[in-house]
């Protein structure tokens, strides 16, 4: 265990922050010792896997900060073209996902290039593209952090969400992901309505896509609209997008008959955060710290030099403008610790 760590290196934004105490998670067995320690018992604590969905809002964080690097992907079962796959929660989920699509496993593909760690990717419930993480979740086995004791979490106790899991509410804190297990198919079954993926491959004179041509393809999309972490701090998408009843969507579309949106399974829609915010005039906005994305209004950005507080600030501000406009409020996808 360390003390005094810069977090600066363990979190997207880059924001500097000092942890009291700083620990590294290679090993199950690792945690179990760890939670036995002084420090463990008297300090509050912060689970951090790759820092990709966090926003330090203070200089300090006056406790614990245990991270997550546990490694190993393993096939645990096959049965023709059914594959169970279990990943360590240490592991990068772009680099498991690529692996995915290598062996020709379909599951997980249009979840590429999302930066994280497999442990953090249910908590979260990750999506993209009409994918979610839910929808390839099995389980995950997780550790009890008062006694130390293993659980499994089947898909239906882990309670998803848009965005959400029982492990942002009523568990936070309280457990620790230590492996999560992925049913996934040899079977093709390419989703791809969503978003610019069609037009993307309509461009590059793909007619049929491969599971491979599909992953490479939302890289590039993910990379043409969202800024490198090592150039330029971020967090990716900053906000959730805004689930409104059909009612209020009919009311936004008489007024913008071009507005993007998506229709849900219970009759409500979602429209994209991205796009109220940049018609409430926010894209490319910066200050001498902070800004927000010249390429995509989704994401916030830290040009350096600049504290968490200053994102806080300029999310309300956001916040508020959006509301004002279109009577949506939209919620923070980020973490603040």
């Amino acid at each position: 265990m360390k003390t005094n760590v810069n977090l600066q290196p363990y979190n997207s934004f880059g924001f500097k922050a000092t942890a009291k105490h700083f620990v590294e998670i290679n090993d199950v067995n690792d945690l179990l010792e760890l939670i036995k320690t002084p420090e463990f018992k008297t300090e509050k604590h912060l689970i951090l896997s790759g820092g990709n969905n966090i926003l330090f809002t203070n200089d300090c964080f006056d406790g614990l900060v245990i991270l997550m690097n546990t490694k190993g992907i393993e096939v645990i079962h096959e049965d023709g073209d059914d594959v169970i796959v279990r990943a360590q929660a240490g592991e990068d989920w772009p680099e498991f996902v690529k692996q995915m699509v290598a062996k020709g496993f379909y599951g997980v593909e249009n979840l590429a290039h999302i930066p994280g760690k497999v442990g953090a990717a249910p908590v979260q419930n990750i999506g993209a593209y009409g994918m979610e993480l839910k929808d390839s979740f099995l389980q995950c086995e997780a550790m009890d952090l008062a006694t130390g004791k293993t659980r499994i979490f089947t898909n239906e106790a882990c309670c998803f969400g848009y965005r959400e899991s029982i492990f942002k509410h009523e568990l936070k804190g309280l457990y620790i992901i230590t492996s999560v297990d992925f049913q996934l198919t040899k079977k093709s079954d390419l989703k791809l309505e969503y978003g610019n993926i069609k037009t993307y491959l309509e461009q590059n004179d793909i007619v049929h896509p491969s599971l491979q041509q599909l992953h490479d393809a939302i890289c590039a999309i993910r990379d043409s609209k969202l800024p490198d972490v090592k150039q330029l701090g971020s967090a990716g998408s900053f906000f959730k997008n805004p689930v409104v009843d059909k009612a209020q969507f009919d009311t936004l579309q008489q007024a913008y008959p071009t507005i993007p949106h998506y229709d849900e399974p219970d009759g409500r829609v979602k429209v994209p955060a991205g796009w109220l915010i940049e018609k409430a005039g926010w894209k490319g906005w910066r200050d001498e710290h902070v800004g927000v994305y010249e390429k995509q209004a989704l994401v916030l950005v830290h040009y350096g030099g600049g504290r968490g507080q200053d994102i806080v600030n300029l999310s309300q501000r956001i916040q508020k403008s959006v509301e004002e406009k279109f009577g949506i409020r939209i919620s923070p996808e980020v973490n603040f610790d």
